[in-house]
This record gives structure tokens, sequence and C-alpha cells, in this order.
């Protein structure tokens, strides 16, 4: 393609969006995102067809929703993947499945790729990565880091290489290993995990299998485990199974919740990527109705990082109208999410980009959040993985209600409400240390409190909550800000230029450093 033609399709996706969608523009600006086009438009003369098509990607994830995307796999400069799948356990990114060709390098713990450390090729793919949060980040995006042309375009490696080093760790071994890309329909996932056949092999032992994965040939399945006097239920897609309804599936789950001797009911949705919400209604209203399990320590829903999309609706709704406990990991989703896509095929290229035009709120926008958290926190090392265990559902079967807080802000909130000070101090350092509530964004909150507090008459208690998030977070460069800001509104200049001062050591050539910098020079006239 020439220079002029690149030109064409970008200008065309830009004021495709400005004209059509401009609704999209609430995470990016206008104006940045214009900038960036004239950036990618500059560079054209420079660049290879596949970073320009890498570029469009960048464009396209600036808005940051999971449904507004571009596909590689249309249009020129077809690409290429990796014989590899990659996991993110909690213990690092792990070789999960791959070829039988390769497989020494099965299992195997991924340290660089191509000379550069794993977190940092991470970080230098997010911006083609269309997430919403960390999560999708984790659940989706990993699936672009086995792609040569988005290694290269990000520059992960210094030209576009067909065979891709990684430096790797399997059973205290480290040693360097080498894939040669091969085409991108050449295998396909399920569910981001490989399966298991004559090709290509999955790490994950074949003795057993968990219940999460069992049965994936079904949309959904339930199962009674009678030592735990549980109903276990794993529903992968809000989509009618082919040989029984949405609806009818779970008139029989409730049935036989009825009639037997159940005490705890466990959805499990942490591989449910959505699918159509209309379908969510008939689960909702039986739950709803099933007061026998409908109560708290009874009901558990197990969510993650591929829990998206419709589902996200479905646990929207489960967590307004029931008394669920939430396990796992947060979800892959915003709570309030655009979603439902049109087909933008961009002139020249062919390459097709969706964008959303569908805006989805099940919360008011005042309890909108990057993803849905756990009450619970659980997640897996690779070792349980492989061995297949699954601490997910253990921590759902063995939940026993005792020194779990379901609402530590609105625990925290109302020790702060009634006087007890000293309480909420030593309560937040306890539970901010805690893994139970790991996925709780604490620093965020308190942040959130504390300038919501500023705009009020208690400036004393705006001023401890945001002391207290510093001290929790002493490398959080919006902590130091926002009691500099504090501190600059209560006219106690010394301080605030102290802390501005922080801020701007923690993040010297980000926005928050140099609106602090700015500060300090505008007290100091």
């Amino acid at each position: 393609m020439t220079p002029a033609a690149w030109e064409e399709d970008i200008r065309f996706l830009q004021t495709t969006v400005h004209q059509d969608y401009p609704f999209l523009f609430k995470k990016v600006s206008k104006t940045h995102f214009d900038n960036e086009v004239t950036q990618l438009i500059d560079e054209i003369p420079k660049l290879e067809d596949h970073e320009l098509k890498v570029g469009i990607g960048r464009l396209v994830s600036l808005f940051e929703y999971g449904h507004t995307d571009i596909s590689f796999r249309q249009g020129v400069a077809p690409f290429h993947k990796l014989p590899i799948n990659l996991y993110h356990f909690n213990d690092g990114v792990f070789i999960e499945g791959t070829h039988k060709d390769h497989a020494v390098a099965l299992g195997a713990k991924v340290v660089a790729i191509a000379g550069t450390p794993i977190k940092e090729v991470m970080a230098r793919v997010r911006p083609v990565i269309p997430a919403e949060n960390e999560q999708y980040a984790k659940g989706f995006g990993l699936n672009y880091m086995i792609i040569p042309e988005v290694l290269h375009s990000q520059g992960v490696t210094p030209e576009l290489q067909s065979n891709i080093a990684m430096t790797l760790e399997k059973e205290g071994r480290t040693f360097e290993y080498s894939f040669a890309a091969v085409g991108d329909d050449s295998f396909k996932t399920r569910y981001s995990l490989m399966p298991n056949d004559d090709t290509w092999i999955s790490a994950r032992n074949q003795d057993q299998t968990p219940l999460y994965l069992k049965n994936l040939d079904k949309v959904y399945y339930y199962e009674y485990l009678p030592e735990q006097k549980a109903v276990y239920v794993r529903h992968s897609q809000i989509a009618n199974d082919p040989t029984v309804s949405v609806e009818s599936f779970y008139n029989d789950v409730f049935e036989f919740i009825e009639n037997n001797d159940v005490e705890k009911l466990v959805l499990d949705v942490r591989l449910n990527g959505g699918g159509n919400n209309y379908l969510n209604k008939p689960f909702i209203q039986g739950l709803i109705k099933a007061e026998k399990i409908n109560k708290e320590g009874q009901l558990f829903v197990i969510i993650g990082r591929r829990t998206f999309s419709a589902c996200q609706n479905l646990i929207n709704e489960i967590d307004n109208y029931t008394n669920a406990i939430f396990v796992g990991e947060p979800s892959a989703e915003n709570i309030n999410f655009y979603g439902d896509t049109r087909t933008v095929i961009l002139p020249n290229s062919g390459i097709h980009t969706y964008l959303s035009f569908a805006w989805w709120q099940d919360k008011p926008q005042w309890e909108n959040a990057d993803a849905s958290v756990p009450h619970l926190a659980a997640d897996m090392s690779f070792e349980q993985y492989r061995s297949n265990q699954d601490p997910v559902l253990e921590a759902a079967l063995n939940f026993d209600g005792k020194d779990l807080i379901i609402d530590p802000m609105g625990y925290l909130t109302s020790l702060f409400m009634n006087g007890q000070l000293d309480k909420v101090t030593s309560e937040a350092r306890r539970m901010a240390k805690d893994p139970a509530y790991r996925f709780v964004d604490f620093e965020k909150n308190f942040n959130t409190a504390g300038l919501n507090m500023l705009g009020g008459p208690n400036k004393e208690g705006a001023i401890m909550v945001l002391a207290l998030n510093t001290e929790l977070y002493p490398e959080s460069p919006q902590a130091m800000f926002s009691l500099a800001k504090a501190f600059e509104i209560t006219k106690d200049q010394e301080k605030a230029k102290l802390f501005y001062n922080k801020a701007y050591a923690l993040q010297p050539n980000g926005a928050l450093g140099q609106a602090a910098k700015a500060a300090i020079e505008k007290m100091s006239e």
C-alpha cells in the first residue's frame, strides 16, 4: 500500500469515530486521540505495513473498551503467531500449551522474550490491547505477546522475525528456546486454554479434570457435591445450549436444590465471556425466588479474568438482587460499559475495526468501577493448575464467614462515621496487607473518599484519610498529590510543598509530577 492509501484509511477511521461514535470519547479525549492519529500519519513513510496495522490497533485501543477492537486477521499484512499459549498465573507467565514438537518448553515459566524481561514485554504490548482493565489484559491480552508483528511494532524485537527466542525456566533450569511462527489459524485455544489432542498439548495433567473444565462441550452443566451439600454450576457462555435452553436448565437446577439436601450453590462464570444478555432474566428470576439458597454464606459466584460482556451484566444483576458472595479474581469488564459493535472496514487496507455503540448500565454511575471485585480473593498458581487443583472453588466451598468483611470500605466508613478513628487506621492497615482483600483497590477508594470530604466541611477528616493513604502506598504519586492538594486548600503551604515534591519525585515526567511542579512554582511566586 502507498503512504497516501494508509493516510486515507487512518483519516477514514478518525472521521468515522468523530461523526458516528463520538460517545466513545469517555476515557480518552478527542484531542489526545487526534494527536495520536497525527503522529501515526507522520510516521507512515518509515513504517512497514504490519507496523501501521498495529498502529491502527493502538488508536482503537485508546478507547479502552474490550468490544472496541480491530482484527489482525483481515486486510493487508497477514499476521502470524508463535505455536504456544501463554497464561498468567499468580506466580508468573507460563507456557500453558504448545505443539507436541516443543514439549521440552511445555510448562516453562517465561522469563524474557527476545531478551526483553517479561514484565517489560507486557508493558510494551499493553497499548495494543483494547483492555478495559488489567484483568482483560491478563485474560485476553497475552495473545498479542505471541504475534511477531506486534512484538516488532512495539519494540520487543529489533526487526520482524519469524523465529523468536525466549528465556525459559523449568525444573530449576534456565534455558533459551526458539519458536518458529505459524499461520494465525494454525491452532485455537478454548476459554484461553490449550485443548489436548494428538498435535497440541496442555501442561495440565490429563489424568483427571477439575469441575470448571469438565463437560466443556456443554455451555453449562451442574453437579451435586454430597460431602459439601453443594450444587456446582459451570456456565461458560450466555447462550442456549443446543440440548437445553437456559431457562429449562435452571428450572432443573432450582428444582434439584429445592428437593434435595443442598446448603450451598456455587455458580462458576470465570470462563464466561458473554453472549446474549437477554438470556440472563430467567436465571435471575429463579435465583431471587430460591429462598432456600439465596442467603449470605450459601450462594457463591466465581468470577475471573474472562468474565466479560453479557456475563458482566449477569453478575451485576446477581449483585443487585441477591445475597451472593463473589469469589475469585476481578472481572474483565467495567461494571457499566460500551458493547455491541458495528464493523467498519477501512477502504484500502481492508482492516476490520469493531466500534461499540450500545451503552450498558446496570448500576448508577457512582457505583461504576473498572471491574467487579470479589469479596473473597482467590487465584491459582501454575502448579495448582498443572495438578488439577482448584483453590478458587475450594475457597467458596470452605467459606465459613469468619473474619471476612464483605464490604471493606463500607465497614471502614461506618467506623469513621462513629468516630472510631484509631480503629479506622488499624483496620485499614490490616486489610491493606491481608491477601484476602488483595483485589480491593484501597488506594483508589481512600483517595476518592478523601477528596470527596475535602469538598465539604470535614477538612480534618479528609486530611486524615489522605495521609493514611500515603502511609499505606508510599510509592503512589496520586496519594502524595492528593494530600498535597488538601494541605494547599487548608492553607498549610509548607506541608503542601513537601507532598507536592514527593509526588514530583515519584513521577517527574508524568502528568501528576508536572502538575505538582507547577503547583510548587505557583506557591513560590
